[in-house]
């Protein structure tokens, strides 16, 4: 058999994204307290675990922990909300800067913020469907 295939390779989805951060309980208060999110694994080996967005895992990392050069991230992670505005302001409330203005792209809302290691993140609503 030939370790060449002319068929594509089948990709099912997305199963996770590894955030990098420097503080890992900080972290862990940021993503499980401040978003919300449901901590489904906490690695207890080393400073990490992994938080649910619904249909994607983040898997968030001290990054000295697995050997790697903390740099903040910016490409962003959009996170799906059923309201922009109202869960910017939430997170306001809670302390968390934006970066500028909520944009309207004429099918969704975006509203770009930074975690505490400042790696970007985006508050997003779809409101026109495709097709």
């Amino acid at each position: 058999a030939s370790a060449r295939s002319t068929d594509p390779v089948r990709v099912e989805g997305a199963d996770f994204a590894v955030v990098f951060v420097t503080d890992y309980p900080r972290a862990v208060e940021f993503y499980g307290g401040t978003l919300g999110l449901e901590q489904s694994a906490d690695y207890e080996r080393i400073p990490g675990g992994e938080f649910e967005t619904g249909n994607l895992t983040l898997q968030v990392l001290d990054a000295a922990a697995v050997g790697r050069e903390f740099a903040p991230s910016g490409h962003p992670i959009a996170l799906r909300v059923d309201d922009v505005a109202a869960a910017r302001a939430e997170l306001e409330a809670a302390g968390v800067e934006f970066l500028g203005e909520t944009m309207d792209s004429g099918v969704c809302h975006q509203a770009p913020f930074k975690d505490p290691d400042g790696n970007v993140l985006i508050l997003h609503r779809r409101y026109v469907t495709r097709g």
